[in-house]
């Protein structure tokens, strides 16, 4: 058997783990859920697990293995360790839906015995929404609810109606300190940073607010279309699909107060202050937009508006935030694929230099989160020229976590929150007050939504977007690259 590798103590769970991963065979399972489960254990930041994998493809458990292992060779951004794949594979079982609750209770009972002593249970649901409530059901079926956790995928609704019938047949079955509502883009280790910046560090944290911030833009183009996913796609779109669920959050933790210790309560309720804080929007401050191509693409629609696109201005009614506008945007098809807070601070309300020195000549000064993996800030300022007289420049200071040699340390988003899960920490998943709130603030788009507007691939969306900002600009394309920590530049 392999040997476990030493963790950090207290990173994961108290108990063995038995894994209910529905949707198994599926590609968010093989792409992520997969390689994240590999890694964890055998990083052995698991102290014992067992994985029973649940679909509707009748297979076996040697078949399931294969796909386990195609999974982990195609997708896996570590190498594979023959000895950890032995433990990993012989960990696995599987059930067919078809076979029902009674040969899926077998499977966990015979996997909790072969663990001994005391377990607890996952129920990772990695399929569509609309098949939630029967996985549940399932899962009641086979006794499966004490002892356990269930991480739902997005999105949790597609109106306040949906969501508040969702959740209250899901607390039918389960408490809502069992379920976690899953949303990668705050597992990413960049996003817990914002927290860290803010709350950590005395320079910042007093100019976080309306006197000193002008405007705030979270930005997520995508330069992939709807790939195999234009069934899910059609009924849902950007909004639901990338806004409430992803861009609403980060915006939480940019806006939120500071809460009174780092426990998943205390951040929870900041969050939705955040979101109760939140005036409800205006779909004249709203841009939805269509690619160029999107109608031909298989299983759309052919006279489909589905957005493939949003540009939203969002108002926070609060004594910290009043005043300033959010401006959020995601599509597919766009030039760049970035996942980019970008702060922009207030201008001196005079200048003294003279005219032509460049002063203000490229914007205001803007703090930078780049929320990929690599985990990057910059602040830019303007600062002399050398050599006589008086020219300004735009000039910035840059961090990237490759610079600190921990690059090697940072869990993927869906590691870190399947191990939260694991351990019951709610902090960085989404509350049922939460969800119900922001689909609230949702409903007068929903209900009016303004006409969608073609934008030709490879661009940055449909040409109104420039009035929403106004008299902004967007920050992406970037003026300035980020700086390439392995170039030899100073």
């Amino acid at each position: 058997m392999a040997t476990v590798k030493k963790v950090l103590p207290g990173v994961g769970p108290k108990f063995p783990q038995v894994v209910v991963l529905v949707g198994a065979t599926g590609d968010l399972s093989r792409r992520k859920l997969i390689p994240g489960l590999f890694h964890l254990i055998s990083a052995g930041f698991i102290p014992a697990c067992r994985i029973v994998g649940v679909s509707l493809d009748e297979i076996d458990v040697e078949a399931f293995r294969q796909i386990a292992r195609g999974a982990l060779e195609q997708f896996s951004s570590r190498p594979i360790d023959e000895d950890d794949w032995k433990v990993f594979s012989d960990s696995l079982d599987y059930v067919p839906i078809k076979a029902g609750p009674e040969a899926l209770k077998a499977a966990v009972a015979k996997a909790e015995a072969s663990l001994g002593g005391e377990t607890r249970r996952i129920h990772y649901l990695s399929i569509p929404p609309n098949a939630a409530l029967s996985a549940v059901k399932m899962l009641a079926d086979a006794d499966l609810v004490t002892r356990s956790r269930v991480i739902m995928e997005k999105p949790f609704g597609t109106d306040l109606e949906s969501a508040v019938k969702l959740n209250a047949r899901l607390h039918e079955i389960f408490s809502e300190d069992q379920i976690f509502r899953i949303d990668h883009f705050l597992g990413k280790e960049p996003a817990q940073n914002v927290l860290a910046f803010r709350f950590a560090n005395g320079l910042f944290e007093p100019i976080w607010n309306r006197n000193f911030i002008d405007h705030v833009q979270i930005d997520v183009p995508e330069t992939l279309g709807v790939g195999k996913r234009a069934a899910f796609y059609e009924t849902t779109g950007a909004f639901r699909d990338m806004v409430v669920t992803h861009l609403f959050q980060i915006l939480a933790f940019m806006a939120m107060e500071p809460p009174t210790s780092l426990e998943p309560g205390p951040i929870s309720e900041e969050k939705n202050k955040v979101f109760r804080s939140m005036l409800p929007l205006n779909p004249a401050d709203v841009v939805r937009g269509q690619y160029v191509g999107y109608r031909q693409e298989e299983g759309v629609d052919p006279q489909s508006d589905t957005e493939t696109f949003v540009a939203l201005k969002c108002l926070i009614d609060n004594w910290r935030w009043a005043g300033v506008p959010f401006f959020l945007r995601t599509g597919k098809r766009m030039a760049e694929g970035q996942r980019i807070i970008s702060i922009a601070f207030r201008e001196p309300p005079k200048s003294m230099f003279p005219a032509g020195s460049g002063v203000a000549s490229q914007g205001p000064d803007h703090l930078t989160f780049d929320l990929a993996d690599s985990s990057k800030m910059s602040l830019s300022f303007y600062g002399k020229r050398p050599g006589p007289g008086m020219r300004l420049d735009k000039l910035s200071l840059q961090f990237a976590m490759r610079d600190t040699g921990y690059i090697g340390d940072v869990l993927e988003a869906y590691e870190r929150l399947i191990l939260d899960a694991m351990r019951g920490d709610h902090t960085l998943f989404n509350t049922a007050e939460g969800i119900e709130r922001l689909w609230e603030v949702a409903t007068p788009l929903l209900e009016a939504p303004p006409p969608v507007r073609l934008y030709q691939q490879g661009s940055w969306g449909p040409k109104n977007i420039h009035q929403l900002v106004a008299p902004h600009a967007w920050r992406l394309p970037f003026e300035r690259a980020w700086r390439d920590p392995d170039s030899n530049a100073g």
